[in-house]
């Protein structure tokens, strides 16, 4: 007879302690009540778990009597107190054995009801599972931190991304003293953007965190607005070429940019665009660059692309006349909150909703501060034509163009701006890779302000072959027209030069 006690005893811990690897090896937090409801079945008691001596209970099998546990409230007090480890008593009908859980603070408490009185056996499996359950906790809550942890650190990356984006490096270095991140001393980054499925984003951003929450020398950041994009800063060191030998003189060896392009090499559906080397200051530039190439990136064979230099429209127009112009144009927003001029600014490059995504507002609070902005500015900005002006106003008087304030009187035009031979030669070295059926169709979309059914119906044509039209322009410009829509900007001022000097 002793030997089959102490047969079935050991099996119960053999249960016990699959029960145990079993809740280890869940993704999700281990659920203590599977482990209370095991309990119940191998020993008959009802099983709760107290958090304090008022008796409230944390989690507890179906038909377990807490009528006991107002009687109970002295004992539970020094069990959670750590007055006791243990104990058993009777109340009413019920033999009861208390087991406090965990070593420090207030713990709780595990109790176990019974019509008979338990068995030595019982109690040895109900002491063992409590020990189960602190370790479960300990599991629990080690686990919480480490997401707590993560959750952090990308907040924080991100809210340095966000502070270079608007061209603040001592503003970024602010925010993480105590921990500069080796990114912020660098003189120089490129933007890697990787495009890939959300759930491996979200894999490659920790596998390559460090310790402290970055990446080394680097700063990974999921992208809010794009779940399909992990943008990657990346220092450019010295001696790495400018933008001349494309892929080989922009991606270091034994770099993170390397390993980016290894990932894209070995996955189909992955693809990788570079921008040019920029100071920290103009990180937003680099990134308007990485997310041109990663759309030419789509087409091409290898499926990486680095920034191919071509010139923007605001790099080759008449500087100080230029500067006039934009500043005339966007004085109206010097009245408005910062938050509406910033909200615009990025509408200006991404939709409405990736917006909102972005800077983490609703998107009625986005609509509302580009409604206001459109008032101040007397623009239409869902009309592509007045997006394009303002993107390019903002362009010009950003950090890296902007000089000291020039005053013309009157200011001049748009029109007088881009009848320049430069502009002339600018549209039609833009316009000259797109061959007639691109051509045509990416005309149209801009005429239909961007409406890929009327642009279908007025060519004749379907919805689908318009956007392989334009994913064939993409390639061929290097401008991104169909995630963000950024790249449709230069697109319609090429176009609206050379219709002008058809005239």
């Amino acid at each position: 007879m002793a030997d089959t006690k102490e047969q079935r005893y050991v099996e119960r811990l053999t249960g016990l302690l699959r029960e145990m690897r079993r809740q280890m090896a869940r993704d999700a937090e281990p659920d203590v009540r599977e482990v209370l409801d095991w309990l119940h079945q191998q020993t008959g008691a009802g099983i709760g778990l107290v958090v304090d001596d008022e008796g409230t209970v944390e989690s507890s099998t179906t038909g377990f009597p807490r009528e006991i546990l107002r009687p109970l409230a002295p004992l539970l007090a020094r069990l959670s107190g750590g007055k006791l480890a243990a104990a058993a008593t009777q109340t009413a009908v019920w033999h009861v054995r208390c087991e406090a859980l965990g070593a420090h603070g207030s713990r709780l408490v595990l109790v176990a009801a019974a019509r008979s009185e338990l068995s030595p056996e019982a109690v040895a499996l109900i002491s063992h599972t409590g020990s189960l359950i602190t370790l479960l906790r300990r599991v629990g809550n080690g686990d919480r931190a480490w997401h707590g942890f993560h959750d952090k650190a990308y907040q924080v990356r991100f809210a340095v991304f966000q502070a270079l984006l608007v061209g603040e490096p001592m503003l970024a270095r602010r925010m993480t003293t105590g921990a500069v991140p080796p990114l912020l001393e660098a003189d120089r980054l490129r933007v890697h953007l990787l495009h890939c499925p959300p759930a491996d984003r979200d894999r490659i951003e920790r596998a390559y965190q460090d310790p402290s929450g970055y990446h080394g020398p680097d700063l990974m950041v999921r992208c809010p607005a794009f779940k399909e994009h992990l943008i990657c800063l990346i220092t450019d060191g010295p001696g790495d070429g400018g933008v001349g030998d494309e892929t080989r003189s922009s991606i270091q060896p034994g770099g993170r940019g390397e390993t980016l392009s290894r990932l894209v090499r070995d996955n189909s559906g992955y693809a990788l665009g570079v921008s040019g080397p920029h100071p920290l200051s103009a990180t937003a530039r680099a990134y308007s660059q990485a997310v041109h190439a990663l759309a030419a990136a789509r087409t091409m064979p290898g499926r990486v692309a680095v920034y191919a230099g071509k010139t923007s429209l605001d790099g080759v127009l008449p500087r100080e006349p230029a500067l006039a112009w934009s500043r005339n144009l966007l004085r109206p927003l010097d009245s408005l909150p910062a938050l509406t001029v910033d909200v615009t600014r990025f509408f200006m490059s991404a939709p409405r909703a990736a917006v909102a995504r972005f800077l983490d507002l609703s998107r009625n609070t986005v609509t509302a501060h580009i409604r206001r902005a459109e008032r101040a500015l007397g623009l239409e900005l869902a009309d592509v034509r007045s997006r394009a002006a303002v993107h390019l106003a903002l362009a010009l008087t950003s950090a890296s163009f902007a000089s000291e304030p020039v005053e013309q009187q009157p200011p001049p035009t748009l029109e007088s701006l881009l009848r320049t031979e430069r502009a002339a030669a600018w549209a039609q070295s833009f316009l000259g890779t797109l061959h007639a059926p691109q051509h045509r169709t990416l005309r149209a979309w801009i005429d239909a302000n961007t409406d890929a059914q009327q642009t279908a119906r007025r060519l004749g044509i379907s919805r689908n072959t318009v956007r392989a039209h334009l994913r064939t322009a993409e390639a061929a410009l290097g401008r991104d027209l169909l995630t963000t829509g950024v790249g449709i900007h230069d697109a319609v001022h090429a176009f609206r030069i050379t219709a002008a000097r058809a005239l």
